[in-house]
């Protein structure tokens, strides 16, 4: 196990970016929103907290799903949506305790998960993250797919303490055990698994009920992405209460229902590789058009998701 610490922890990854995302967004992500915010005045946020019991609970607001949990030693909270929500969300969390966050857990880089670092941090939080969570939010990132530049973090936004493969956390009487999945949604995505209390953060791993972001400039693989989700499979049985990074509450079922989706996903878009289709081409041809009528609400879309799995296995083939 490697551990490692930089400087002071806190700081909002900016995600006031303008960006087309085509489709509208189904029930299940009616409170979600891109990883790149539209600047223009976003509707007011209703939050929502869910007790999953032990301690454990999920909020939902704008952004990735976030997971708490709450007890004598103070809260462990599971990525922190957008910066201008962290007032909203401490205001959530102060409904269930008096405690302060003590650690701030970022399942990846991306800035509807990391925004409110910088106010936890500033609080007395700890943010944690892998080594690539820090290295990206150091530098300069492009998201081709939604043609958005984002820009370096300030340097008190990024994690204090990194890790290569994992590390656990022992509070509130859980077992909190944080594990690297590698090239999946990106490559510094990690899961979060509370041992007692029967719950697994996947962070973007897993999109509940949608098609799934991949973020192949930032590492991800629809491979990986797959390997990533049947390594969660063995981690959780019939009675285990998974947070999806976007989407409601899921179950083991729920996620062999993406699995399986995403194994299709990957022989459509093989096939259209195969052939040496252009993406445009692929595009028109609709390979994803029976999986987009289940699974294409979401703002990953038929053509999003499309354009997203060909870019990333036609990679040294069409070139």
């Amino acid at each position: 196990m490697k551990i490692k610490q930089h400087g002071i922890a806190a700081a909002v990854l900016v995600a006031a970016l303008t960006v087309a995302v085509p489709g509208g967004m189904a029930p299940a992500f009616a409170q979600q929103t891109p990883p790149v915010a539209r600047p223009a005045g976003p509707p007011p946020v209703s939050f929502t907290v869910e007790a999953l019991g032990g301690g454990l609970h999920m909020l939902t607001g704008r952004g990735g799903n976030i997971g708490l949990s709450v007890g004598e030693d103070g809260v462990v909270m599971i990525d922190d949506q957008f910066a201008p929500l962290a007032p909203g969300i401490a205001a959530e969390i102060a409904k269930l305790t008096s405690k302060k966050v003590r650690f701030v857990i970022n399942t990846h880089w991306h800035g509807d998960h990391v925004g409110g670092n910088e106010a936890f941090a500033k609080d007395g939080a700890i943010v944690l993250a892998h080594d690539n969570v820090r290295r990206r939010m150091s530098t300069q990132q492009v998201m081709k797919v939604f043609n958005a530049t984002i820009p370096a973090a300030a340097k008190t936004a990024l994690p204090l303490v990194t890790f290569a493969d994992g590390v656990s956390l022992h509070l509130n009487g859980q077992t909190t055990g944080i594990r690297h999945v590698k090239a999946a949604h990106t490559d510094g995505d990690a899961f979060v698994r509370f041992t007692e209390a029967n719950v697994l953060h996947m962070g973007d791993v897993f999109f509940n009920g949608g098609f799934p972001l991949i973020d192949v400039e930032s590492g991800g693989s629809i491979d990986g992405y797959i390997a990533a989700q049947k390594l969660a499979l063995t981690l959780v049985d019939d009675k285990t209460k998974i947070i999806p990074g976007h989407g409601p509450l899921a179950s083991r079922k729920d996620l062999e229902a993406s699995l399986a989706m995403l194994e299709q996903v990957r022989a459509l878009m093989a096939r259209a590789v195969a052939e040496h289709k252009t993406v445009e081409a692929a595009i028109a041809a609709h390979p994803l058009k029976d999986l987009a009528a289940i699974w294409g609400k979401g703002f990953i879309n038929e053509e999003l998701m499309t354009r997203i799995v060909y870019s990333d296995l036609s990679r040294g083939v069409n070139r």
